[in-house]
């Protein structure tokens, strides 16, 4: 396999995750980031820990979570832990936000 094709395979691998999000997102009400992933997830619990030494670290739990990673076969996880020394963000969606209208109507 080339450079060339590995690069269009990565690219419709990604354009593929891209379309799974959008068709997913809506189903969700958190998105998490950790340094190594992305997540959708409708439970999350972050919980800030220290070391014995005094170094912050991160615990995260989510349920019922889809996972932004094209290496995945399978993205949706029932349950999820990551424990990480870096930051992480947690959001609420607005639902209105993704709403996608429907052509159905009519209206044109």
């Amino acid at each position: 396999m080339s450079s060339e094709d590995l690069e269009k395979y990565e690219a419709e691998m990604e354009l593929q995750l891209y379309r799974e999000y959008r068709d997913v997102v809506g189903l969700f009400g958190y998105v998490v980031e950790t340094e190594r992933r992305f997540y959708l997830t409708n439970q999350v619990d972050l919980q800030p820990r220290s070391t014995e030494t005094g170094e912050l670290y991160f615990e995260v739990t989510m349920q019922d979570a889809w996972v932004w990673d094209m290496y995945r076969p399978a993205r949706f996880v029932k349950n999820v832990r990551v424990v990480t020394f870096k930051d992480v963000n947690v959001e609420e969606l607005a639902k209105s936000e993704f709403e996608i209208p429907d052509d159905r109507s009519g209206g044109g």
